[in-house]
């Protein structure tokens, strides 16, 4: 269709949503003209850094009810390069998308063609979860949890392409899923629940297991309250920063990243740091570590346990993450051992996750307490899974279904995620690869040394699995090696491949160069 067709077509008559089970509001529509944008590789999260320049497209809001709550979803339809697909960009934290991340991906798939679309899952512009988790003192709002969790991501597909096939006179030939953190949990809630939305999902760094990890997020602070310790920022990184040390070059290369972290775990202790003299950007002179630092790090590297059968529970952080949030982007990043230390004595600073977790979704109580025993912690852990894990949980590794309907995944995590234990997506490809047969010919996923959360750390961004993931869709062709490039400590770039687990990238000395990917094999 011509471009002064689409223009003109951009209307709200043109377009008539159904959505199973809601009533329609309204429906918005609108032409955005010159619409220019740097969009970073950090919300594209497997594509490029790409710059938008002076885009055309049909701006679309349907407005629609389930139960008492007012739901949107918008979609973006290009006027002049429409590739005939459709990329819908989940959430991050307590937000389901249609938020600034989102957005950035948005406008990176109208870069590359693509119809797009994300949901507020009728959230609105809440950010965490205190104005909507309680309907009234003591009563979680579980129809509000259920939209958010699962059902307004099904909508958002059915509305996606109702909208395409009505603007551009046909459905898409191909439809698409991207998100991170949340919108990994997102991901994989499509392909348990709605096997058929999405031809191809693109779920990262997810938050699989939704009622363990909010518990990881506030293990080290109710630990440094447990133990009544709370240590200097510059003690944990100091120790972060030996662990690196001494197991960068576990994988024959130095390079400033742990990659073989089990094998860290075994051969750096952090109580050896006990009593070292560090300089501390916190204090302005020399400190020695403490006894108290390195039983924080320990537990957060340990993972949570029961302090009656020394039972681990759930797993921790990999060695080398950053803990503070010192090297990451705080603007952009939250850690888990976090301490203010600016009027002299410190305290643990929340990054809210974990908190508002057990305040309104545990205790219905956002005023309750958090200084609480371990066994009170565990206890909480336990019921935590007990009532919300059938909601919100993504765990489930039965993905029969969506290999059936001729589903893709691809998924990577980075092994130094401040927030999410990887090992926790390496629990569950295991038992995908139990539960369904050929798990290769559906499901690829892979770790990526020193990378963050969704992105940071060292920058081994995976930005080529997007367009490795529209290839096996729509081709056959199945990724393999994955090509990564970071920046070493001594200003060199390096070009690496991650591999799909649970294959691990080998340098090839014989070839005699680290920096050059063709050094790499996946072994």
């Amino acid at each position: 269709m011509a471009s002064s067709s689409l223009i003109n077509a951009c209307v709200p008559g043109t377009f008539n949503p159904i959505i199973s089970g809601a009533n329609i509001l309204s429906v918005s529509a609108s032409i955005v003209s010159n619409y220019s944008l740097e969009v970073p590789s950090d919300y594209r999260f497997t594509a490029p850094s790409v710059t938008l320049e002076n885009a055309r497209f049909c701006n679309v809001t349907v407005t629609y009810k389930r139960y008492e709550d007012e739901i949107h979803a918008e979609a973006w339809l290009p006027v002049d390069n429409w590739n005939e697909r459709f990329e819908a960009f989940g959430g991050g934290g307590w937000v389901a998308g249609r938020f600034m991340a989102s957005q950035y991906g948005m406008s990176g798939a109208l870069y590359d063609g693509f119809a797009t679309i994300s949901t507020d899952a009728g959230l609105g512009s809440a950010t965490d979860a205190r104005s909507w988790a309680l309907d009234s003192p003591g009563n979680v709002d579980y129809n509000r949890l259920s939209t958010f969790s699962s059902i307004a991501l099904n909508d958002e597909a059915e509305i996606g392409k109702s909208l395409v096939k009505s603007f551009y006179g046909k459905p898409p030939a191909y439809s698409y899923f991207t998100g991170c953190s949340q919108g990994g949990r997102q991901g994989f809630m499509l392909a348990q629940r709605y096997p058929h939305a999405f031809d191809g999902i693109s779920a990262n760094a997810p938050g699989i297991h939704w009622s363990n990890v909010m518990f990881t997020s506030t293990w080290a602070e109710t630990y440094m309250r447990i133990k009544d310790v709370f240590p200097h920022g510059c003690e944990l990184d100091a120790i972060t920063a030996a662990a690196i040390s001494k197991c960068d070059g576990l994988d024959g290369v130095s390079d400033g990243i742990i990659t073989n972290v089990d094998e860290c775990k075994e051969v750096f202790n952090p109580f050896d740091m006990v009593g070292k003299t560090i300089n501390c950007s916190d204090t302005g002179n020399a400190i020695r570590i403490s006894q108290g630092a390195s039983e924080v790090v320990n537990a957060t590297w340990g993972g949570i346990f029961s302090a009656t059968t020394g039972e681990r529970l759930w797993p921790g952080l990999n060695p080398g993450t950053d803990l503070t949030c010192n090297t990451l982007d705080k603007d952009t990043e939250l850690c888990v051992a976090t301490t203010d230390c600016s009027s002299g004595s410190c305290v643990p600073v929340s990054n809210g996750f974990g908190s508002t977790w057990i305040q309104l979704f545990l205790e219905k109580d956002p005023d309750f307490n958090l200084n609480i025993t371990q066994d009170q912690f565990v206890s909480l852990l336990h019921a935590s899974k007990q009532q919300y894990g059938s909601i919100i949980d993504t765990a489930d590794p039965d993905l029969s279904e969506f290999k059936a309907a001729g589903g893709r995944i691809i998924t990577y995590h980075g092994l130094a995620d401040n927030l999410i234990p990887p090992e926790g997506t390496n629990e569950y490809f295991r038992k995908v690869s139990k539960a369904v047969d050929g798990i290769d010919d559906f499901f690829r996923y892979y770790q990526v040394p020193g990378l963050a959360h969704c992105f940071g750390g060292s920058r081994l961004q995976p930005t080529s699995l997007f367009a490795q993931l529209q290839a096996w869709v729509e081709n056959g062709t199945a990724p393999e090696d994955s090509p990564v490039s970071f920046v070493d400590p001594k200003g060199v770039t390096h070009d690496r491949i991650i591999c799909p687990f649970p294959k691990e990238a080998h340098f090839n000395s014989g070839c005699g160069d680290t920096a050059k990917a063709e050094c790499w094999a996946c072994e």
